[in-house]
């Protein structure tokens, strides 16, 4: 059945195979997250869906009442719900029709979902580089550097057209702000699971800085196995 869980990256690290091969691996910490609400396709939401709950939020005690940095449409999410604690995050995962009923609103979500060897798409921000050039950003290769080229090293070259259409395209590859976006690596495989620590140990790198928020769920294109080669 579909899944996801939200849960943030502590760092990378390596670990060695039966045969002695180095392996490296993204350690992420995840949940525990609960479920706040349930979308219905006969609902008027019109599809199905569970919205999950991940890190409670900070209170401040004020005339021994707890008080929240929430406005109260954000608060009222959770008393709708029964929470007595709201959560700091939000994500929704969608579902199929036959898994919605596998979900109660309460329910606590954690490892036992997932298996070793299961293969995840991870979704988180990757890490911020300000503004770049077109050489970093987009690998570019720069100009010539030899006789006739006069500061022009590192620039992108020609960017408009002709009188017609007379304008610079949308979507240009130009210099800008790099990185700090929301980025998705497919098909990463769950090399190890410590179900006592909620910790994922995944095959390769991950978006974003150590700590950062990570969502982990089914991967969408699931990576087929090679055709046997013909002798």
């Amino acid at each position: 059945m579909p899944k996801g869980i939200i849960g943030r990256k502590v760092g990378m690290t390596q670990v060695f195979d039966a045969e002695g091969n180095l392996i490296p691996v993204t350690v992420v910490k995840v949940g525990p997250c609960k479920v706040i609400r349930k979308k219905s396709a006969t609902g008027k939401d019109g599809y199905n869906a569970i919205v999950v709950g991940f890190d409670e939020v900070r209170s401040v005690e004020i005339d021994g009442e707890k008080k929240y940095r929430l406005n109260q449409p954000e608060l009222g999410v959770f008393k709708a719900a029964g929470f007595d604690e709201p959560m700091k995050v939000l994500r929704e995962f969608r579902l199929w029709d036959q898994d919605l009923d596998k979900y109660e609103v309460g329910q606590e979500l954690n490892t036992e979902a997932f298996v070793p060897g299961e293969v995840v798409d991870v979704t988180a921000t990757s890490k911020g580089k300000g503004f770049s050039g077109v050489m970093k950003r987009h690998n570019f290769a720069g100009s010539k550097a030899s006789h006739g080229v006069h500061e022009y090293f590192r620039h992108g070259g020609s960017i408009g057209t002709t009188t017609t259409p007379g304008r610079v395209f949308k979507g240009k590859k130009m210099p800008g702000q790099h990185g700090n976006t929301k980025t998705t690596v497919q098909n990463l495989v769950i090399y190890e699971i410590d179900r006592e620590n909620n910790l994922f140990l995944l095959r390769g790198s991950v978006p974003g800085p150590n700590g950062g928020l990570v969502v982990v769920q089914d991967a969408a294109k699931r990576r087929r196995r090679p055709r046997a080669v013909k002798a």
